[in-house]
């Protein structure tokens, strides 16, 4: 019998009202590194994750789908969520893809040229979400070095909702803070099956 998946739900807000945060790395690289190479590169940069009870075999897998990586035990984890260009979220990932892309179009410039380049050629994402009346300048910088992680190894362009899309070296290539469309994933946007 194989492991049942967790849910992947990127929705903005729950039903108890909490708001989230989300960013996402759009990673060309083929398949994301196991868990144990992110929790190595956090603790190189003088981090202390904090990780719910799991088998170490699970740090080694490659095919994880969702993290709680806790950064202060006072303070909510940032989720971690991968999803792929194939498999169980496909849906949740086309529609991620499609509206990053159709946004992007509407820049008409070379750093959104290059930014969309990365959106269209990813083989799966990474989304962090964070609860927003939580988090603490701690929390942030955690999320940072989990972007980054992605980012670097994986041959990655960072968004973040409310800002934009990320060079490398963290200056805001392509700004989407006017940006109001809702980015609620909860419904994937699929067309109804032939008939």
């Amino acid at each position: 019998m194989g492991k049942e998946l967790s849910v992947v739900s990127l929705t903005q807000s729950d039903e108890a009202g909490n708001e989230f945060l989300y960013s996402r790395v759009f990673c060309q690289r083929k398949d994301p590194p196991p868990l144990r190479l992110l929790l190595d590169f956090l603790k190189s940069k003088s981090q202390a994750p904090l990780i719910p009870p799991m088998a170490p075999e699970t740090l080694d897998a490659y095919f994880w789908v969702q993290v709680a990586l806790g950064y202060h035990r006072e303070k909510k984890p940032v989720q971690v969520f991968c999803i792929r260009n194939a498999g169980a979220y496909q849906d949740v990932f086309t529609q991620e893809q499609t509206g990053f892309s159709g946004q992007l179009d509407a820049f008409g410039d070379v750093e959104a040229e290059l930014a969309k380049e990365f959106v269209v050629r990813a083989n799966f994402l990474v989304a962090t979400r964070i609860l927003k009346n939580d988090i603490s300048e701690e929390g942030y910088d955690f999320n940072g070095w989990i972007l980054e992680f992605f980012q670097e190894h994986c041959t990655g362009i960072v968004q973040i909702d409310g800002q934009g899309f990320f060079s490398p070296k963290g200056e805001l290539v392509v700004d989407m803070r006017d940006d109001t469309t809702p980015h609620d994933l909860s419904r994937p946007n699929t067309p109804p099956p032939a008939t």
